[in-house]
């Protein structure tokens, strides 16, 4: 959509995804993702930290209960959505405005970690702590040769 701003964030959450439901019925769940950048010195040989930036962050319908099952704290993910402004009154009186993403496509970072991924029923996918990637039960069964092709099996070693 015109005039709106996308962003990618890659990150930490700092706590376990919160799910609720509004009072029209829909699921939202709300997390913030901590993204930390780094630079490296090249005076002192090392990495430095930057200052870390905590984006509030909430998923809506399916996604929301997606990323309750999948999502933990501490996990690295990567999200991409749209930044949206939003102003409310708080419990003292005081008006407070605050920025957060609305995700339209979030996961796990596989840059220091393995993930299992299945496809939910309603169109959307599950991701979580595995042992690696692994097709989704009906892929794989299509994917494996005939017990009698000759070409499934490895290849005997030259010498």
């Amino acid at each position: 959509m015109a005039g709106e701003t996308v962003i990618t964030i890659v990150g930490n959450l700092t706590a376990d995804p919160e799910l609720r439901t509004t009072s029209a019925g829909a699921q939202v769940a709300s997390f913030t993702i901590a993204s930390t950048p780094r630079s490296w010195n090249r005076s002192t040989n090392q990495f430095e930290d930057g200052q870390a930036l905590f984006m509030r962050c909430s998923a809506w319908r399916d996604m929301a209960e997606h990323c309750a099952r999948s999502l933990a704290k501490g996990m690295r993910v990567i999200a991409q959505g749209r930044l949206q402004q939003r102003s409310y009154q708080a419990n003292d009186g005081s008006n407070r405005t605050v920025i957060e993403l609305q995700v339209d496509e979030i996961g796990p970072s596989l840059r220091y970690a393995t993930a299992q991924v299945q496809k939910m029923q309603s169109g959307g996918y599950q991701g979580g702590n595995g042992g690696g990637y692994q097709q989704p039960q009906q892929a794989r069964q299509q994917s494996q040769a005939p017990a009698d092709d000759p070409w499934s099996a490895p290849a005997e070693p030259e010498f």
